[in-house]
Formats: structure tokens, C-alpha cells, sequence
């Protein structure tokens, strides 16, 4: 066995406070990190069910418009559909509408999907329901709209048109303002109420595999490539714009996000490493006698500097542990019953999401500790000061 680690095993690191600091430190640089990563799954798979991760859209860029309809089985779609990162392609009808509840009038967006892609979950081919919707909590809260209700709807064209919608469910919205309030609709519904044919569309989104903001760009600009390169003369003209690029306020806030994670993750690294460096002078003035002693047995600088570094780490992977013990608690409470709220209009979101990666804690953890294990070389350039003749002598 190593004389270093051993003499360490004997020896008492009494720097409680330096071990709590620790803990807390890790607590709150994992809690960062999860809520970080949390906020950055919830609004990038919020994107993509509000307008895919890419879009094929009309020249116009206005999928409300009803009379640019596009082609869901135009000539690229094949192409299109082989694309390596697409997870699914769902063709949607938009249409935008004014609710009248009682006498409450509010606008909306009407968002035509397949049936079968779960927007309406409680909508299926063999329903009686007729024009089944699914509603945002929004809506319902400012229209005193509820599920069973029925939702009265007007579309305002070349002519006024009034249908009865029947409210299947309510869902959250992450993008939720006043001024934007979609509602999930039945796509053949909407093509009947546009009086389009069953193969004409608002536009085609585009879902990925893999929503990052790098992949989302790149996968924007390969789609626009193949409809350039493959669309008849048929086809009418459509353009692919990435969510990036739509909701860029959104990716930019995650940006921001990120940069004070980074930031908080360095400051409690810091402030851990320097409650540490405190703890370990302690200890170094306390055991003053035992390194003259050490020196005088011949022990070198450095492996007196173990003795100490690895009573060190063992406190601070104790106080890792406990870090990491509560901050995956609180994940866990926190993801169970979303106790910590928030305001949607602020935040996106109406409560603080967690997603405690285990990839991305591992690598904070082992950054954090070998910061502070560097950190406590500082201190141990004291032990090279120490004179085994003075401190032997007055012991």
C-alpha cells in the first residue's frame, strides 16, 4: 500500500463547513444544469409540436392565407421523407377563426392535423363526435370553455362561415399568448371548411430526430435543396424555413439559459474550491508537527502533498454524493408533482421542467471536482515551507 494514502487514512479532516459547502455547491450546480436541460427539452419539443422543426410553407410565408394551398404528395416528398434525421411528416391545415362564447369573442388559430397523429387524443376515426377539437388552457380559461363544450366558430372570406366545434380535451400550450391561441383540429375538417381537395395543405412540417439548433438549420436548408431539385412543374412553389429562424426570440432565451448555467456551474465550483482551500490550511496548520515529522522520516514535498490532497478529495467526493443525492431528489420531486410553478407568458413553460441528464451531471461533476482538486495544490505549497528542524524541536 502507499505510505501516502495510508498516513491519509489515519488522518481527521475536521472541515465540516467546508463539506456542507461542498454539497451545497453541487446541489445547486446540478439543479442548473437540469433545469437548463429541462428548459431546452420542453420549449425545443414544444416548437415542434406547435410548427415542426422545419416547415414547407408557401413563397408568401402566410399559411393562413387560403388560397395558396400546397401539395402533400408533391414530387419531393418522397425525397423529402428519406432525408436521414426526419422522425415524421405531418401535413397541416391552418385556418384562422373568431370564437363566440356567449358573449365573449376571441381569435384564434385552427390547426388541422391527421387524426391519427395525437393532437386530439380523444378523437378517432370511429368516434361520433362531429368536428372534434382540442382546446389551449388559455382559451378555455378567458372563453369559460370546458370539455364537452361546444365551441362556436366563425371564418371570415369571401364569405362568413359558421361551423359548431365539439371540445374533446384541453391541452397546454407552450407558446400561449392572447393573440396567438391554436387550437387542434381535425385536418379533413379544415380542407372541407377551405374547400380544398384531400391532398391540399397549409404546409408540410418536418419533425426530426434530433431537434438541436444546428441540426435544425442544416436539415432546413437540405429540404430546401431537394424541393428545388426535384419538384415538377406541377408543384406549387413552397420554400423550407426552419423554426430557428421563426421563433428565433426562443432559441436565443436558451442561449441566454445556458450562459448563466455556465456561469452559476464556475461561481460554485469557485466558492467550493475556496471553502476547501480554507478547510485544507486548517488542516495543515493543525498537523504542522506531523509533516516536520514526515519531513525528518524522509518523506519528499510531494508525497506529503498526497497525504493531504487525498484526505482532501475523499471530503469532497463525499460532499459530491450528497449533492447529487438531493439535487436528483428534488429532479424527482419537482418532475412528479410540479410544484415549483411559473408564469407561461414569462417563462414559455407553467412550470420549472427538470431533466436530470446523467451524461451531462458525470461531466459536471468531474469538472467541478478536478477545478477543486487544483485548486487545493495552492495550499500545499505551504508543506515545502515547513522546517522538520523547528517544528520537531518545538513539539
Amino acid at each position: 500500500m502507499d505510505a501516502s494514502f495510508f498516513i491519509a487514512g489515519r488522518l481527521r479532516f475536521k472541515g465540516r463547513i467546508a463539506m456542507v459547502s461542498i454539497a451545497i455547491s453541487y446541489l445547486v450546480i446540478i439543479i442548473a444544469v437540469s433545469v437548463s436541460s429541462g428548459f431546452r427539452q420542453e420549449i425545443r419539443s414544444g416548437l415542434s409540436k406547435l410548427s415542426g422543426d422545419v416547415q414547407l410553407m408557401p413563397p408568401t410565408m402566410n399559411v393562413l392565407d387560403a388560397g395558396h394551398p400546397i401539395d402533400e404528395d408533391a414530387s419531393y416528398m418522397p425525397y423529402i421523407r428519406e432525408m436521414d434525421d426526419v422522425d415524421a411528416v405531418l401535413p397541416v391545415v391552418y385556418r384562422a377563426g373568431i370564437v363566440k362564447n356567449g358573449e365573449d369573442i376571441h381569435g384564434i388559430i385552427i390547426k388541422g392535423v391527421p387524426r391519427d397523429a395525437g393532437y386530439i387524443p380523444d378523437a378517432s376515426p370511429s368516434d361520433s363526435v362531429r368536428l372534434p377539437v382540442s382546446i389551449p388552457s388559455r382559451l378555455a380559461e378567458i372563453s369559460g370553455l370546458k370539455t364537452g363544450d361546444r365551441m362556436l366558430t366563425y371564418f371570415v372570406g369571401e364569405d362568413i362561415k359558421a361551423r359548431q366545434f365539439n371540445v374533446v380535451s384541453v391541452h397546454e400550450a407552450m407558446v400561449e399568448t392572447d393573440d396567438r391561441l391554436v387550437v387542434y383540429a381535425d385536418m379533413e375538417d379544415m380542407q372541407r371548411i377551405n374547400g380544398w381537395n384531400p391532398g391540399q395543405v397549409s404546409s408540410i412540417e418536418i419533425l426530426l430526430k434530433d431537434n438541436d439548433e444546428e441540426d435544425i438549420v442544416r436539415n432546413a436548408e437540405e429540404a430546401g435543396t431537394l424541393v428545388n431539385a426535384y419538384s415538377s412543374d406541377d408543384d406549387p412553389s413552397v420554400i423550407a424555413v426552419s423554426s430557428v429562424s421563426s421563433y428565433p426570440q426562443l432559441f436565443d432565451w436558451l442561449d441566454l439559459i445556458d450562459f448563466n448555467v455556465l456561469f452559476i456551474l464556475v461561481l460554485m465550483t469557485i466558492v467550493a474550491g475556496f471553502n476547501m482551500i480554507s478547510g485544507l490550511l486548517i488542516m495543515l496548520f493543525e498537523n504542522i508537527s506531523t509533516i516536520g515529522l514526515l519531513k525528518s522520516l524522509g518523506m519528499t514535498d510531494k508525497a506529503i502533498s498526497k497525504v493531504f490532497l487525498s484526505s482532501s478529495a475523499v471530503l469532497v467526493l463525499k460532499g459530491m454524493a450528497a449533492g447529487n443525492i438531493l439535487a436528483l431528489v428534488f429532479c424527482f420531486i419537482q418532475n412528479t408533482t410540479h410544484v415549483l410553478r411559473l408564469d407561461p407568458e414569462n417563462y414559455f413553460v407553467s412550470y420549472v421542467p427538470v431533466n436530470p441528464d446523467l451524461a451531462t451531471i458525470l461531466a459536471s461533476d468531474v469538472a467541478s471536482f478536478v477545478i477543486i482538486m487544483l485548486l487545493l495544490l495552492i495550499p500545499c505549497l505551504f508543506i515545502s515551507k515547513v522546517d522538520p528542524a523547528e517544528t520537531v524541536r518545538v513539539k
